[in-house]
C-alpha cells in the first residue's frame, strides 16, 4: 500500500477519520494502487463463470467504485452497463477509466446510495465486488431488495464470496483486529466510517437473499484455489429473480 503511487500514511489517517463517503472521495485518485481494489484474478474468474450463465444485454455494477466491475460487465453485456456509487470521487475515476467511445458497450454512471437504487426493473445482470463490508447487517436485506427491484424477471445478481480464514490463523486475527479497531473508532468518533470484514457471513447472506425474493445457488470458483480440506477458497453467489427468461437469455 505504501508505494510512491499509493496513499501515504497521513492520507490514510485522514480518510479513516472521515465519513465513509468522504473517505472514498479522498482515496479515489489512488484507490487502484491499494489492496482494496479487487484483484484482476478475481475479476477474471468471475467473468469466466458468469459468462456461462448468459447471454446478457444490460448489466448493473452495484457500488462500482472506480469501475472494476463495470469492466467485467463490458465483457459480458451486449448493449449497456451502468455503474452506481455514492462517492463522486470514485465515479470521477471510473469515468476516466472508460471514456465515451471506447471499445465495448456504453457505460453510464449514476451517483446514488445502493440502499435506495433509482432504477426500474431494467437489468439482466447485477454484480458487486468488495462493497458489502460497508453495509451493517441490518441494512443487508434492504440492499438485496433494492437489487431485486432493479432486475428483470429472470435476472441474476452475482458476487464472489471468499471462505472465512481458519480460526487462529494470521488472516483470522488480522480481520478480527481490524473489525475491533473499527468498532472502537466508530464508538468514539463521528462521523462513522463503516467497513467491517466479518459481518458478511454466508448463512446470513443466503437467508437475506431468500427473504428478498431470490432463488440462490453457489458455484465454486476453483481457479482461485482450494482449502486444505478440498473446498473452494471462493464461491460465486448466483441469486436469481424468478420469472420469465431475461430478454437476452435462451
Amino acid at each position: 500500500m505504501l508505494t510512491k503511487q499509493g496513499p501515504t500514511v497521513r492520507e490514510l489517517a485522514v480518510q479513516a477519520l472521515s465519513s465513509t463517503e468522504r473517505g472514498y472521495d479522498l482515496l479515489a485518485p489512488k484507490f487502484d494502487e491499494t489492496p482494496y481494489r479487487t484483484p484482476d484474478r478475481v475479476l477474471d474468474a468471475v467473468t469466466r463463470a458468469v459468462r456461462e450463465l448468459g447471454p446478457f444485454d444490460t448489466g448493473l455494477d452495484v457500488c462500482c467504485g472506480t469501475g472494476a466491475g463495470a469492466g467485467v460487465l463490458r465483457q459480458l453485456c451486449r448493449e449497456r452497463a451502468v455503474g452506481v456509487d455514492f462517492s463522486a470521487g470514485m465515479l470521477a475515476e471510473a469515468r476516466g477509466a472508460f471514456p465515451p467511445g471506447s471499445e465495448g458497450p456504453a457505460v453510464h454512471w449514476v451517483r446514488a446510495d445502493a440502499r435506495s437504487l433509482p432504477f426500474a426493473p431494467a437489468f439482466d445482470l447485477a454484480l458487486s465486488f468488495g462493497a458489502f463490508g460497508h453495509f451493517l447487517p441490518a441494512e443487508r436485506f434492504g440492499l438485496f431488495a433494492e437489487v431485486y427491484g432493479s432486475l428483470r424477471p429472470g435476472g441474476q445478481f452475482v458476487f464472489p464470496l471468499g471462505a472465512p480464514p481458519p480460526v487462529g490463523s494470521r488472516a483470522y486475527w488480522s480481520l478480527f483486529g481490524f473489525d475491533v479497531a473499527m468498532r472502537v473508532r466508530n464508538a468514539l468518533w463521528r462521523p462513522r466510517f463503516v467497513m467491517y470484514y466479518r459481518t458478511f457471513r454466508l448463512g446470513d447472506v443466503l437467508e437475506d437473499l431468500t427473504q428478498a425474493g431470490f432463488v440462490v445457488r453457489l458455484l465454486p470458483l476453483t481457479e482461485l484455489g482450494l482449502r486444505p480440506d478440498g473446498s473452494p477458497r471462493a464461491r460465486l453467489v448466483v441469486a436469481t429473480r424468478e420469472g420469465q427468461d431475461v430478454s437476452g437469455g435462451s
